[in-house]
């Protein structure tokens, strides 16, 4: 669904292949996150592990896609994406299916992202593995972080939105 009107329209794939519906997200505080396993910056899946086991029974998820574009860095089979992650993080988050996130060919969820929230003067591409993007609870992409900034930098940003009420069920 390229045409998303709202970030709970988006409905990307899982693991499997199926449909993961961003509807069941309404209300929570989302983070996502381009992932790569042999990059620089792999380190960082142990800060989002702690980010998403000490905020995700507030209401915190977190999502990584896999994705090769950048130095090929993403190479593998999404069993072994999966099990990498597992073996070496610990990872407990959903591990999305590997997708293209520049270019004819990006995902749907990278082009709403990246429409929505541009990087550093204005730039909408991503530039790297591990740029992320915080979504609030409403849907609203509040921020939007360069690869360089831990996931442990971004934790008092989590904060302030789990603690707002979001706006759509506080008015039913």
């Amino acid at each position: 669904m390229s045409s998303a009107t709202s970030f709970y329209d988006l409905q990307p794939l899982d693991k499997k292949g199926e449909t993961f519906d961003f509807a069941q997200l309404k209300g929570k505080v989302v983070l996502i996150v381009n992932v790569a396993s042999k990059c620089g910056f792999t380190p960082q899946y142990k800060g989002l592990e702690e980010l998403y086991k000490k905020y995700h029974g507030e209401g915190l998820e977190i999502l990584g896609f896999p994705c090769n574009q950048f130095g090929g860095q993403e190479p593998g089979s999404q069993e072994e994406i999966e099990s990498f992650c597992q073996a070496n993080y610990g990872v407990s988050f959903p591990i999305m299916k590997k997708i293209n996130v520049n270019g004819e060919q990006a995902d749907p969820v990278y082009n709403y992202l990246k429409d929505k929230k541009g990087g550093l003067l204005g730039f909408k591409g991503i530039k790297w593995n591990f740029e992320k993007f915080l979504i609030d609870r409403d849907g609203n992409v509040a921020h939007r972080w360069a690869s360089t900034t831990s996931p442990e930098k971004i934790g008092p940003e989590i904060e302030k939105l789990l603690k707002q009420s979001p706006k759509e069920q506080s008015s039913q």
